[in-house]
């Protein structure tokens, strides 16, 4: 059973691994070039804070992800790892939260700050952002799916049901 249960955690690890990394790169490489009224703008993530949390969370996660797969199970590794599975969740759904948050002003804008919205002039940027953020959403998910079955693990651990 105990290898059940680490093929599963694994497999969730690398699921979050890989759709953590997607977002960070999918992120990094987003930038547009384009000129209105005569004006050349460049669109880059790294010229947006909220952008930039959101690449570090997400690359500081995957590598997470994959060092947690060489931990040995049933350590107090394994529960200084849940501890910080929370934390590094907490900090996904604020990465993501804020890179929604800038990316639905740059789509719709904000009337009452009389702010435009810029999605007209740099729509490839503004969909590649779309993308990023979205695979930062599946990344989140699949990151608590493999925080609520290594907690089952612990728990298991500590009071098996048989």
């Amino acid at each position: 059973m105990a290898k059940v249960h680490r093929l599963i955690n694994a497999a969730l690890r690398l699921a979050a691994a890989a759709a953590a990394a997607a977002a960070a790169v999918i992120m990094v490489t987003s930038h547009e070039t384009t000129t209105i009224f005569g004006i050349q703008m460049e669109a880059k993530y790294s010229y947006t804070p909220s952008f930039i949390f959101f690449v570090v969370a997400y690359a500081v996660t995957a590598a997470y992800s994959l060092l947690v797969l060489v931990m040995p199970a049933g350590s107090a590794l394994s529960r200084l790892a849940l501890t910080t599975d929370v934390v590094l969740g907490m900090v996904l759904a604020g990465a993501v939260a804020a890179a929604g948050a800038i990316s639905d002003i740059a789509k719709n804008g904000n009337s009452h700050a009389g702010w435009l919205p810029v999605c007209g002039q740099i729509q490839a940027y503004c969909n590649h952002v779309m993308m990023a953020v979205i695979a930062g959403f599946v990344a989140l998910v699949v990151h608590f799916f493999a925080t609520m079955y290594s907690l089952h693990i612990v728990t298991d651990v500590i009071f098996p049901c048989q």
